[in-house]
């Protein structure tokens, strides 16, 4: 006699995974890996490498010796992206005793503290980065200029990046429009081509592990924001596209700001988060202590993902609305 076994949906498998999804994003990654490398050389080969490995390492002991768990889930991607957004939201000069607190700070608190993949209210990397730059702000500071001295690692030569100019009010001296684009300007890692970024961005939508609605949802809101106060006071603001060519907004808005569990579920409530977070970058960069914003915009949107998930839920299939029952 045949016998019907009864699950819960779904019934069909979609091919779809953590680890695919996770990797996928890794291989978005690989055209501004590429640019860092040319442009920083030795040092970003340096941060990347030690931000990887110890973030890997640090999932692996946490999960094996602490939480007492299966440690194979080391194997699906998340600590290896974990530690390569980490690493481009670093300057290639770094220290490594300083990566490793960075991605220990990242792993541990900002992710297995909760429990693990799924349960962290805030997003991992940026949890490392913010607690560096506020720890170590010197060294979070200096920024080695791109193409010089490629073989250097702690004695690179350093200068200022384009939003320093801009907070000091030295917009004359900003890069051309071309090097923002391609790279060949002072940050992190992942601030030196907005164009890979860009591809990197476009290979996740058409992989369907992305949707468009917060990236664009971003960089639309700072685009006509920064737009605006440009056109009331071009001497102050730099223009629109500058604005968004400069900084860790590109990375930010595609790579970071983008992550499954600290991001709204639903597209309504993915444009209302992206829009806030366009808004406090460009607050923060305008009028805050610190030149680039990008990173606590997402951190404080990160905490609002809740109360976003609450109030923009979508509707149950075969739902009536109350009142068109009664009228029926």
């Amino acid at each position: 006699m045949n016998r019907l076994t009864i699950s819960l949906s779904p019934h069909v498998h979609g091919g779809d995974s953590v680890a695919r999804n996770m990797y996928g994003v890794c291989i978005a990654l690989v055209p501004a890996l590429v640019a860092s490398l040319v442009f920083f050389g030795l040092g970003a080969a340096i941060v990347l490498v030690t931000s990887v490995v110890s973030c890997v390492f640090f999932e692996w002991a946490i999960t094996k010796f602490l939480l007492k768990r299966d440690a194979r889930s080391v194997l699906d991607g998340s600590a290896l992206l974990t530690g390569l957004l980490l690493g481009f939201n670093l300057p290639s000069n770094l220290p490594v005793w300083i990566i490793i607190i960075g991605a220990l700070v990242a792993i541990g608190i900002g992710k297995m503290t909760f429990g693990g993949l799924g349960q962290n209210p805030f997003n991992p990397a940026l949890v490392g980065r913010v607690f560096l730059l506020i720890s170590f702000p010197v060294q979070m500071t200096s920024w080695p200029i791109p193409g010089e001295n490629l073989t250097a690692y702690l004695d690179a030569t350093t200068g200022a990046t384009p939003l320093a100019l801009i907070a000091q009010g030295n917009l004359d001296a900003l890069p051309k429009m071309s090097d923002l684009l391609l790279g060949s300007t002072g940050g992190s890692l992942g601030e030196v081509s907005a164009i890979c970024l860009i591809v990197g961005c476009l290979f996740m939508i058409w992989r369907k592990i992305i949707t468009w609605h917060i990236p664009v949802s971003i960089l639309a809101t700072v685009f006509v924001l920064s737009g605006l106060l440009w056109l009331t006071n071009p001497q102050t603001y730099v223009n629109p596209v500058t604005s968004l060519l400069t900084g860790g907004l590109m990375l930010g808005a595609c790579f970071m700001a983008t992550d499954y569990v600290t991001s709204p579920m639903t597209h309504k409530g993915q444009v209302i988060y992206g829009i806030c977070i366009g808004l406090l970058t460009v607050v923060i960069r305008c009028w805050g202590a610190y030149p680039e914003g990008m990173s606590f915009a997402i951190l404080i949107m990160n905490a609002f993902t809740p109360l976003i998930n609450t109030y923009c839920k979508p509707k149950r299939f075969g739902e009536v609305p109350q009142g068109k029952e009664a009228k029926k």
